[in-house]
């Protein structure tokens, strides 16, 4: 038990000190947002809600034997790998909040030769392995889905500026790599 609220803990924080310390500057060209981050914070928050009440209040597990639920705490961190490799890979480029810094440049290679938000990608590996974790059809539902949407919202903000920043080498770079999922989505 402890390694599964010791995860969620490690999980939750490194979110929060990500959200807090790697923001746009005053120099970086700031983008309409749209209150996307805002959104997609206050989806989160009401989505970890309903999934954990709707996991205790209903039983659909997802797997007979509760050791399985392991599963879940294996793929959070995969997503945290996947996610903070993404972004340091990035480098400075990276931001929370939609920008572009002073000489972007558009990153594609290494992951982002596969997928254009592997960051995204990450992130959604952690909230289905959290969906996971609780052992519930409607808990997985309710977590992932909500916030899949959200994020599906923040990347079309994102592709939008970096259309506008980068034109047609964005749109081609759009032609050939996928989105979340490589060579599927």
């Amino acid at each position: 038990m402890y390694i599964i609220y010791g995860t969620y803990i490690i999980w939750g924080l490194s979110e929060v000190l990500l959200n807090r310390f790697v923001r746009a500057g005053k120099s970086d060209k700031q983008a309409a947002d749209n209150h996307s981050e805002l959104y997609i914070w206050v989806t989160i928050g009401i989505s970890i809600a309903m999934a954990i009440y709707a996991s205790g209040k209903f039983a659909f597990p997802i797997f007979g034997n509760a050791q399985f639920e392991l599963i879940g705490i294996a793929v959070i961190f995969i997503g945290i790998i996947l996610r903070f490799a993404a972004i340091k890979q990035l480098g400075k480029f990276f931001t929370v909040d939609v920008t572009i810094r002073k000489d972007h440049v558009l990153m594609q290679s290494g992951f982002y030769k596969y997928v254009r938000h592997p960051s995204y990608t990450g992130s959604l590996l952690s909230f289905l392995g959290f969906g996971i974790s609780l052992n519930n059809w409607i808990g997985l539902a309710l977590i992932f889905l909500p916030i899949f949407f959200s994020f599906i919202n923040r990347m079309n903000i994102e592709e939008k500026v970096l259309k506008e920043q980068f034109g047609s080498q964005y749109t081609d770079y759009m032609k050939k790599t996928k989105r979340l999922i490589p060579f599927v989505y």
